[in-house]
């Protein structure tokens, strides 16, 4: 698996899990505060890595396929959520954070683990064996 598709994978995976101890422990937290600077630096560290994944066999533009909009929204959505946290708008960082994750975790993540995809045919396929 080539180095940015494991980089890639390890900033998701943790994004992925971390996501929720950002967006329920309680507002204001060292708890929150810490997870959240940890998670939106999973998250951008996600989006830099994936614009080094590229496929020229599915649609693209330069190897750049629809999923790849993702990266575009998850750098819109936490540099929205992380302007509306200094500004104090509280109810805007919310929804932008809450919106980044459920768009760049849970939806992208889905996508990316579909069988024709190259991390859904390495884990359904390769790794566990299902054809």
């Amino acid at each position: 698996m080539p180095l940015s598709v494991q980089l890639h994978v390890a900033a998701a995976v943790g994004a992925l899990l971390l996501g929720p101890v950002a967006l329920w422990s309680r507002k204001g937290s060292p708890v929150h505060r810490s997870a959240g600077y940890v998670w939106v630096g999973l998250m951008l560290s996600a989006a830099v890595t994936s614009l080094f994944i590229r496929d020229f066999r599915l649609p693209n533009i330069a190897g750049y396929t629809p999923i790849h909009l993702v990266t575009v929204l998850t750098f819109v959505g936490v540099g929205t959520g992380i302007t509306a946290a200094v500004q104090r708008r509280i109810g805007v960082h919310q929804r932008a954070m809450r919106r980044t994750y459920i768009g760049g975790c849970l939806v992208a993540g889905a996508f990316a683990l579909a069988p024709s995809r190259f991390l859904g045919h390495w884990l359904w396929v390769q790794t566990l064996g299902w054809a």
